[in-house]
C-alpha cells in the first residue's frame, strides 16, 4: 500500500512538472510571437458580419478582436472561451481563409457558437493586423487603444482578466 502511494505521488509530481514546463514554454512562444504584432489603436469602428449585418462598436466597453480559422485545431479549443465571453463583452471574431459565409455559419451552428464573425476570405484583414499564427487576440479599451495581444490559446479566465484590465 505504501509503495502505491509513493508511485502515485511520483507520477503526480512528474505530471505537475510537465504541465508547468508546457505552460512556461507556450507562454514564452506567445510572447515572442506577439512582439511582431502592431500596437496601434483600432481604426475600425464597424464590421460587416457574415449575416450581412453591420456591427458598430459602442465606445463604452472594451473590445476583443479574435482572429481564428475553422481549420485551426487550437482555435477550436479556444472557441468555447470566446463564445462564453461574447455574452458579456464586445467581441468581433475574424475567420481567416475559412471558406464562404455559409460554410462558416454551418461551423458555428455545429458547435452552437453565437459570436459575431467577419469573413476574411483572402486574409487581407489578417495581413493588416500582421497576424502570423492562429488564434491571435487583441484587446482594446473603450477608447480603442490596444491593451494586450495574445498569440495562441488563452483561457476564459485569462481573457476575462485582460478585458477587466482594459475597462479600468
Amino acid at each position: 500500500m505504501n509503495i502505491t502511494i509513493k508511485k502515485i505521488k511520483h507520477y503526480l509530481k512528474k505530471i505537475l512538472y510537465f504541465i508547468i514546463t508546457i505552460t512556461i514554454v507556450t507562454n514564452a512562444m506567445s510572447l515572442y510571437r506577439s512582439q511582431s504584432l502592431g500596437s496601434a489603436s483600432l481604426e475600425m469602428h464597424s464590421f460587416k458580419l457574415i449575416d450581412n449585418n453591420t456591427y458598430s462598436l459602442d465606445g463604452k466597453k472594451p473590445i476583443l478582436i479574435h482572429f481564428w480559422a475553422t481549420w485551426c485545431p487550437i482555435c477550436k479549443l479556444e472557441a468555447a472561451n470566446i463564445n462564453f465571453l461574447n455574452r458579456y463583452y464586445q467581441i468581433i471574431t475574424i475567420a481567416v481563409k475559412s471558406g464562404s459565409d455559409y460554410e462558416i455559419k454551418k461551423y458555428l451552428d455545429r458547435y452552437d457558437y453565437h459570436f459575431k464573425v467577419v469573413n476574411d476570405r483572402d486574409g487581407s484583414l489578417s495581413r493588416k493586423f500582421k497576424i502570423a499564427a492562429y488564434p491571435t487576440t487583441f484587446i482594446y479599451d473603450p477608447k480603442q487603444q490596444l491593451c494586450s495581444n495574445e498569440v495562441g490559446y488563452t483561457s476564459t479566465f485569462g481573457l476575462w482578466l485582460r478585458l477587466l484590465w482594459a475597462d479600468l
